[in-house]
């Protein structure tokens, strides 16, 4: 089988030739142009970024992005999906106010922005999943599927729960609206120690649909399962390690789940996909702050091969050497951490990513063999 060709550049620069422009070579390289897209509407799907988080991608390079594809006779937009948790990109004013104030306007970034699910979140459309083991029918932004050219910019980053969040992640959760994110989550669901709980109720605050109860006799919270969706916020909410998960089939469902959303985005359409790795943060970026980074800043990468890319990505994360003073290092340096030589899995021991891109070869989303092309 031929391998998926993943274009590469790092993050070094001459006199007077910045980044974006760096950019605009590599995806040109790739072949970005051999896309059809005079006249055509072009979806570009990333993120904005929570309020408080600032290791999101800049403004800048999204840019980038758009003067390419004006420049190929396209019709560009920016766009991601509402959230399914409280925030500030719930609904769609709200998330448009969330990407102005983090940079992300018409005039910064030479296009409209569109919320693709619409105002409420509930604008979606049901796409098959061909070859779907999980999802038959996914849930996906209207927006998205009504462009003609899809492509991914990616900010490639840790995850609490999928260990990192690469290209799939960006695609598969980033376009369903808020029912499909809710779909993709729906399994697992968390146990709360009374021992460690200290009542604080920072958890309830970060839960959208009544899965955590407090109790006011004994200043604890519990679990409502019957309507826990097994999102996993609480998890990362929670400053004193009560919360757990002990379904670990939670967390391949929601990678298979994820992998199947994904494909459901890209199939039967021009598709092309650019993934950062710099400001590694160890947590998402819908976070409202971002811890120090793990990771060194690697490079920018494309491909018309979203699995290869994140294959290729996840490699070279590997490969670094961890930045000191940070969440990977610090529990390293833990008496009793079990180091599983893995960067991701040591930062957040409870995430797990191998069963994405597993699941998502196996329905024919992409190839894990891949070669290098470095500019």
């Amino acid at each position: 089988m031929e391998k998926s060709k993943v274009y590469f550049t790092d993050f070094r620069t001459v006199l007077d030739v910045g980044l974006p422009t760096k950019l605009k070579k590599l995806i040109k390289k790739a072949g970005i142009g051999t896309i059809d897209m005079n006249g055509k509407f072009v979806a570009i799907k990333m993120h904005f970024g929570e309020l408080g988080n600032i290791s999101y991608l800049r403004p800048n390079y999204a840019k980038a992005v758009v003067d390419v594809v004006k420049e190929l006779g396209g019709k560009p937009f920016l766009t991601d999906c509402n959230t399914m948790y409280p925030g500030s990109r719930k609904n769609a004013l709200e998330h448009l106010e969330c990407a102005w104030e983090n940079g992300f306007t018409p005039l910064s970034v030479g296009c409209p922005i569109l919320i693709g699910d619409g105002l409420k979140g509930t604008d979606d459309v049901a796409v098959p999943v061909r070859g779907g083991e999980y999802v038959k029918e996914a849930k996906i932004g209207r927006a998205v599927m009504d462009a003609d050219v899809f492509i991914s910019l990616t900010h490639f980053k840790g995850h609490e729960m999928t260990g990192f969040g690469g290209t799939i992640k960006n695609i598969g959760m980033g376009c369903g609206s808020r029912a499909g994110k809710t779909e993709q989550h729906s399994d697992g669901h968390p146990t709360i120690d009374p021992d460690t709980c200290r009542g604080c109720r920072l958890c309830q605050r970060e839960c959208a649909n009544g899965g955590l109860i407090f109790d006011p006799e004994s200043q604890k919270m519990h679990v409502d399962e019957d309507h826990c969706v097994g999102c996993g916020r609480c998890l990362g909410a929670c400053n004193f390690d009560a919360i757990s998960f002990e379904n670990d089939n939670a967390r391949s469902l929601l990678n298979a789940r994820m992998a199947e959303y994904a494909k459901a985005v890209v199939d039967g359409r021009p598709t092309f996909h650019i993934s950062l790795i710099v400001d590694v943060s160890p947590n998402c970026d819908c976070h409202s702050e971002n811890d120090a980074p793990i990771l060194p800043n690697i490079g920018m990468y494309a491909s018309f091969d979203p699995l290869a890319l994140d294959q290729a990505c996840v490699d070279a994360c590997l490969a670094a050497q961890p930045l000191p003073n940070t969440q990977l290092t610090d529990n390293l340096k833990k008496a009793d951490f079990i180091d599983w030589n893995d960067h991701f899995k040591n930062s957040t021991p409870e995430s797990e990513w191998q069963s994405c891109l597993e699941h998502a070869e196996k329905i024919g989303l992409g190839s894990r063999n891949y070669e290098i092309v470095r500019m």
